[in-house]
C-alpha cells in the first residue's frame, strides 16, 4: 500500500520508487531460474547448429547472453512477454510462464496499482522483458529499445488513440540493481502535467524535437525487487549502460478494466477484481493460450501498427 505522501508526491512528480516490493526468494528468484532455463535451451540448440562456438558448459546466464548476441542469435524476442510490433509470423517466439505470470499478479505489487486507478485491474498487454547488455557490446545497428537505450517518450504516446482517456498506470520492475552507470530510467519530473506531446518515428518512437529539455532528466536508481511507477504522460527514457554486466527489468502496465488497453488486437487479462472474483485469471495456461491464439489470428491478417504518429507530420519535419 502508498502512504498518503506517496500518493501526493505521485501525482505531483509524475513518478514514484518504491523499494522492496518484489520478494527475492518468491518472485524474483524464480523468475530468474524461469529465464535461465529458457536460454540454457535456446543456446543448447545454436550450439548444436554452429551458430555459437562456445560450449554452454562453464557459461552462466550473461555469459550465454552475450556470447549469443555476440553471434548475432536473438535471445530477446523468445523471452519478451510480448508479441512483436512488426510482422507477426505464426511461430513468431515469445514467452508466457509461471514465474512472470506470478510477478504481474505479485499481490503487493497489485495493492500499490489499486491505490492507483482502483480495485478492478487488468493486465495492460503493452509488456516487454527488457535485458540490456553492455553498450560497448552491442551492434551498430542495434535500434530496439528493449536491448539498447530507450528514447524520451510517453507511455500514453505510445499506445493507439482508443485509450487516451484509460486510467493507466506503468510499473517497472527492477530484476537487477538499476544504477545511474548500468542505465537506469530518467524522468522528467512534473512533465506529466503538459498533456500528451507529439512524438515522431525516429530510431524508435519518440518525443518530437523541442517539446521537452533533456537537461532535466532525473536518474531513478532502483534496487533488484523495487520498482518505478510511471503516469502515463510522464516524459522517461534510459541512461547508457556504460558497465560490463547486464541491466534486467520488466515493463509492465496496468489500466482500469473494462477501459480500452491501447493495443486490443493483444491479449488483457483480469489480475484483479473486488466486483467480480471470479473474472480474475488464475492459471497462467489460460494466459500463455491466450497469446497463442492471438499469434495465430494476427499471423493471417492484415499487419495492424502499434503507433499513431507519421514522420511527414509538421512537428516531424
Amino acid at each position: 500500500m502508498l502512504t498518503a505522501e506517496q500518493l501526493e508526491f505521485y501525482e505531483s512528480e509524475g513518478y514514484l520508487v518504491v523499494e522492496d516490493v518484489l520478494d527475492q526468494a518468491t518472485v524474483v528468484d524464480p523468475v530468474r531460474s524461469e529465464y535461465a532455463a529458457i536460454l540454457d535451451s535456446l543456446y543448447e540448440e545454436w550450439y548444436c547448429e554452429g551458430l555459437v562456438e562456445r560450449s554452454p558448459d562453464g557459461l552462466d546466464f550473461h555469459e550465454k547472453l552475450l556470447t549469443a548476441y555476440q553471434a548475432e542469435c536473438d535471445w530477446f524476442q523468445p523471452m519478451d512477454i510480448s508479441l512483436p510490433g512488426d510482422r507477426i509470423q505464426a511461430d513468431t517466439p515469445m514467452h508466457f510462464g509461471p514465474a512472470v505470470f506470478d510477478l504481474l499478479k505479485n499481490p503487493c505489487l497489485l495493492d500499490i496499482v489499486e491505490n492507483l486507478i482502483g480495485p478492478e485491474i487488468t493486465s495492460n498487454p503493452i509488456q516487454h522483458v527488457r535485458i540490456k547488455p553492455p553498450a560497448e557490446t552491442l551492434h551498430d545497428t542495434e535500434l530496439r529499445a528493449h536491448v539498447t537505450v530507450t528514447d524520451w517518450h510517453q507511455d500514453r504516446g505510445v499506445a493507439l488513440e482508443e485509450a487516451d482517456e484509460t486510467a493507466m498506470v506503468t510499473v517497472w520492475c527492477a530484476i537487477s540493481d538499476a544504477t545511474i552507470k548500468n542505465g537506469c530510467l530518467q524522468v522528467i519530473p512534473k512533465a506529466h502535467r503538459k498533456g500528451m506531446l507529439p512524438h515522431c518515428p525516429k530510431l524508435q518512437t519518440a518525443i518530437a524535437d523541442g517539446f521537452i529539455d533533456v537537461n532535466e532528466g532525473l536518474p531513478l536508481p532502483v534496487k533488484s525487487g523495487g520498482i518505478v511507477i510511471l503516469h502515463p504522460l510522464t516524459p522517461h527514457a534510459s541512461l547508457v549502460n556504460h558497465t560490463d554486466g547486464f541491466r534486467w527489468s520488466f515493463d509492465i502496465r496496468y489500466n482500469r478494466s473494462g477501459e480500452p488497453t491501447g493495443r486490443a488486437h493483444f491479449p488483457e487479462f483480469v489480475a484483479r477484481s473486488r466486483a467480480n472474483p471470479d473474472s480474475v485469471l488464475q492459471d497462467w495456461r489460460e494466459w500463455r493460450t491466450m497469446w497463442e491464439e492471438a499469434r495465430a489470428r494476427l499471423a493471417t491478417a492484415p499487419h495492424i501498427a502499434i503507433h499513431r504518429w507519421d514522420s511527414d507530420a509538421p512537428h516531424c519535419a
